[in-house]
């Protein structure tokens, strides 16, 4: 074998990739976050605020790029007031998505 063949190069994370809080800096923000979720039934807009913590809460102990949390989603134009939730009664009656076309499909993929 030859070890010295080649200069091994290393790449960078790729954004959105960011290191484990091994030293749980983080954790008590991270477990509010999800246990508001499960509380809300995973509708992350009503913990919004937990979410921003935690993200700041890993920029400020390094273990993230810092970033303006605005850019990221969190500035009040972005903020979530209403919501309407799908009710699913077309499919509680047996309806299927695409089964209403017939005939000969033209598209990219046939």
């Amino acid at each position: 074998m030859n070890f010295s063949a080649g200069k091994q190069f290393v790449k960078p994370p790729q954004r959105g990739i960011f290191p484990l809080d091994h030293d749980a800096e983080c954790k008590t923000k991270m477990k509010e976050y999800l246990e508001c979720l499960k509380e809300e039934k995973n509708k992350h807009h009503k913990c919004r605020e937990l979410s921003k913590d935690y993200l700041q809460c890993r920029m400020d102990h390094e273990l993230m790029a810092k970033e303006n949390l605005d850019e990221m989603g969190f500035s009040k134009e972005t903020e979530i007031t209403e919501t309407k939730e799908y009710d699913k009664s077309k499919e509680r009656e047996g309806y299927i998505a695409g089964k209403h076309i017939t005939g000969k499909l033209t598209g990219w993929l046939w």
